[in-house]
């Protein structure tokens, strides 16, 4: 039998609704207006098509759960969404100036970069619209296969999911803020947030930096994070970066990443290193209500926020078995079950 969260009557609510300090459930999810039935059968669809945990997470209480909640799984291109966190706090504070060029930054790399890349901005690469198609790495075979010629588009022209821009905002980061990226995370997110297993100090690490040379200079910042931590993640961006009596992320820095910048075809469109729905559009086989947004991780990886139906909703999926992963149209349909189980 699959893992659940016991259920518990009583609910423990900071004034915006967030956990504390462990998740709390719906003890009849019926009473909150959801189908057991469909509640059941997305739970079944998911243990066919490989999914390891799932999270449904309504008004800040666990609607149902199964799997290893407290595994630490990859994240993957999730690490990119928590970035995007540091850095709205960092720039709030006037450590980052978002409006500074890569020339003036004196950020370069191993081919060396034009003068026209030069010219892209933080802002450009947090929209993935640099026009910088230096090679890099860590990326999926998507990610190789859609890259731009080099100089083929100028800075904040065009739009591509591309990895230079995510690995080398890292870099950026942590030589702006002088703060290495997971004991900032570690600092101004996961504790006080109430993060269950997130660790990074001397003997443990869910977080690592990987060096991606010869291709490139800048590292990509791989984190590991359990299905309940990540959804304290999604929940803290559904109360608009407010975790009990504190502004964790600046709120308008919530609401301007999440705004769809750029279109991105089938996945819906882009912000600032966030997914978000376009007229619905967002997972193959579903219609996303709108304002729906989202972290994702190849192999199936998903953090859901849906702010009009106050939910979040996460899945993992074991990406350390070599060739495990769940399709997106799996995922869709996944998601597309959950979203109609609530009658």
């Amino acid at each position: 039998m699959p893992d659940a969260v016991p259920p518990i009557v009583a609910r423990d609510y900071d004034p915006v609704g967030v956990p504390r300090p462990q998740w709390q459930s719906i003890a009849s999810p019926a009473s909150a207006g959801w189908s057991a039935e469909r509640l059941a059968h997305a739970e079944a669809h998911a243990g066919t098509v490989g999914s390891a945990a799932v999270m449904i997470v309504e008004d800040g209480a666990v609607v149902r759960a199964w799997g290893p909640l407290d595994h630490r799984y990859k994240c993957h291109s999730i690490r990119k969404s928590l970035l995007s966190a540091l850095y709205g706090i960092y720039a709030a504070e006037g450590k980052i100036d978002l409006h500074k060029t890569l020339g003036e930054l004196g950020i370069d790399d191993r081919q060396g970069l034009t003068e026209k890349e030069k010219q892209a901005t933080v802002y450009d690469l947090l929209l993935a619209r640099s026009g910088i198609y230096h090679p890099t790495g860590f990326e999926s075979e998507r990610m190789k296969l859609i890259r731009e010629a080099r100089d083929s588009h100028g800075p904040g022209t065009f739009w591509m999911y591309n990895n230079w821009d995510f690995n080398a905002l890292g870099t950026i980061f942590e030589r702006m803020t002088g703060a290495g990226i997971f004991d900032a995370f570690r600092e101004r997110i996961a504790v006080p947030c109430g993060f269950e297993d997130f660790r990074y100090d001397d003997g443990r690490k869910d977080g690592e930096y990987v060096d991606l040379l010869p291709a490139t200079m800048h590292r990509a910042y791989p984190f590991r994070l359990s299905a309940r931590d990540l959804a304290r993640f999604g929940l803290l961006y559904l109360r608009l970066g407010r975790w009990g009596d504190r502004q964790i992320v600046p709120e308008a820095w919530v609401r301007q990443s999440v705004l769809p910048y750029s279109d991105a075809g089938t996945y819906g469109a882009y912000g600032y290193m966030w997914w978000v729905a376009r007229n619905g559009i967002h997972f193959p086989g579903a219609i996303m209500p709108e304002g729906t947004y989202s972290a994702r991780g190849v192999g199936g990886h998903v953090l859901l926020v849906v702010p009009n139906r106050d939910l979040v909703v996460v899945h993992r999926v074991d990406t350390d078995i070599e060739g495990r992963e769940v399709a997106a149209h799996q995922v869709g349909r996944l998601l597309e079950l959950i979203l109609g189980a609530k009658l």
